[in-house]
């Protein structure tokens, strides 16, 4: 259940950080960067479901979750360039925070998993 909420908010993530790019005026590369960063945490976390091993898993949430701070640094950029608001910021940010979350204890839980054989 947890994985299927994790998958759904990682969409939304993507969705919602494509759509932001397109209605608000940011630069080139900075679009770029954050719509391939908020994307790969959604295609990591998909991979994920169908994993060839725990170690796989485990690797695929590890990128999710570095790709998903990433996405959240540039976040921040965008918000500092005065391209969103702050209410658009938090939000973001809020919901990459939510994901890093469920993929940290996902991690943990998977980890555990593996220490027991």
């Amino acid at each position: 259940m947890a994985k299927n909420l994790l998958l759904e908010y990682s969409e939304q993530l993507a969705c919602e950080i494509a759509k932001l790019c397109n209605e608000h005026k940011i630069d080139s590369n900075t679009v770029y960067q954050i719509k391939k960063s908020s994307s790969s945490v959604f295609a990591n976390i998909s991979e994920a479901q169908y994993p060839q091993s725990l170690a796989d898993m485990l690797s695929k949430f590890e990128i999710a979750r570095k790709e998903c701070m990433e996405t959240e640094s540039w976040l921040k950029l965008i918000f500092s360039f005065g391209s969103i608001n702050e209410e658009a910021f938090k939000k973001y940010r809020n919901l990459c925070g939510r994901i890093r979350r469920m993929l940290t204890s996902s991690c943990i839980t998977i980890e555990n998993k593996m220490k027991q054989g």
